[in-house]
């Protein structure tokens, strides 16, 4: 059987320090513990997001992975804990705090989880500091929201740490975060379902047509969580308009389908015929599984959408479960189960 390797999970601490006291600041995140294994993690006063046992207890985890046949995992922290938006000191704390917290997850896994940090991108160079002392410790990549307040990556300040993460091999994955849409998207998730792929896709294209993909170094291993977002499926329309509109091709010099092979993907998109479109723009070579585990948007068993792909082959599926997080990640991960 092929080794499986999930790169977009998450997880949270059990508990952390009061940030509100720590900062004197309000609305933090805390996580509100109701017992048997289940919590609300809470902005604040605000219910945020109900949460079980899975994101902070290892033994579970792992138990859940060997029921859905997953050798390793990639975590990520769940993006409201990012804290862009505050104070850089204060970011730049958090972000040491729960990549430490993250590293302590991974040491008691026996090798199968690891972990991807946070840095304070809202301050350049501490994000570059942060990255490094971070991998130097045990990360193996990072984890960044798609924007910080108004600015997209074609942000200098973001420029130039993409930059540096291309100088020093550091892998990252982009999750969206802080969605677009405001009231008329505050039912039904609208939020989640509409404004988060949106959210990925503007991010993809900003990086293309601002020209800072000629900037970025090639050498860049950047995936993008949720399958890309809607990137590839309406690349046809933004290669159309690069085409016939000056104002969308005045700063790249080519089309946005010819940078496809500069980003990755994740499979996190939950409809085999997505899957299929996926693998026909983007490649077999830039997919890697995706689950979004242990939320309730995510796969609920992990794998199961590249494993029953009816059009994928055996060797595609390789590639997809495992063999292109080695490649994206430059490390080996064996079989486990």
């Amino acid at each position: 059987m092929s080794v499986a390797v999930d790169i977009h999970n998450h997880f949270l601490p059990e508990s952390w320090e009061n940030l509100a006291e720590r900062f004197g600041e309000p609305n933090w995140p805390w996580m509100k513990h109701l017992g048997c294994g289940k919590a609300m993690l809470m902005v604040g006063d605000q219910e945020f997001r109900p949460v079980y046992s899975a994101t902070w207890d290892v033994h579970k985890r792992l138990e859940e992975m060997d029921r859905d046949g997953i050798d390793h995992q990639v975590m990520s922290v769940t993006p409201v804990l990012f804290a862009y938006l505050r104070k850089p000191e204060h970011a730049l704390d958090c972000a040491r705090m729960f990549n430490d917290m993250a590293l302590e997850m991974c040491a008691r896994s026996g090798e199968r989880i690891h972990a991807i940090a946070q840095v304070p991108l809202q301050d350049v160079d501490a994000s570059c500091r942060e990255a490094e002392r971070a991998m130097a410790n045990g990360h193996i990549g990072v984890e960044l929201g798609n924007h910080v307040g108004n600015k997209d990556f074609d942000d200098e300040g973001i420029i130039t740490f993409l930059q540096h993460c291309a100088h020093i091999g550091c892998p990252i994955l982009v999750h969206p975060w802080d969605m677009m849409g405001g009231g008329r998207m505050s039912r039904y998730m609208l939020q989640w379902l509409v404004a988060m792929p949106a959210e990925t896709h503007l991010t993809m294209l900003s990086l293309i047509l601002s020209g800072a993909m000629e900037r970025i170094p090639e050498s860049l291993r950047i995936c993008f969580a949720h399958g890309g977002g809607n990137f590839a499926f309406t690349l046809g329309r933004a290669d159309n308009a690069w085409k016939y509109r000056d104002i969308v091709r005045e700063n790249s010099p080519l089309p946005p389908s010819s940078y496809v092979k500069r980003f990755w993907i994740d499979s996190a998109v939950f409809d085999e015929r997505a899957l299929d479109y996926l693998v026909s723009v983007m490649g077999d070579d830039r997919i890697m599984l995706g689950t979004d585990y242990p939320y309730p948007l995510g796969e609920q068993q992990m794998g199961s959408l590249i494993r029953h792909a009816k059009h994928l082959d055996h060797h595609q599926k390789t590639r997809i479960l495992g063999e292109n997080a080695s490649k994206f990640f430059n490390r080996s991960f064996d079989k486990r189960i």
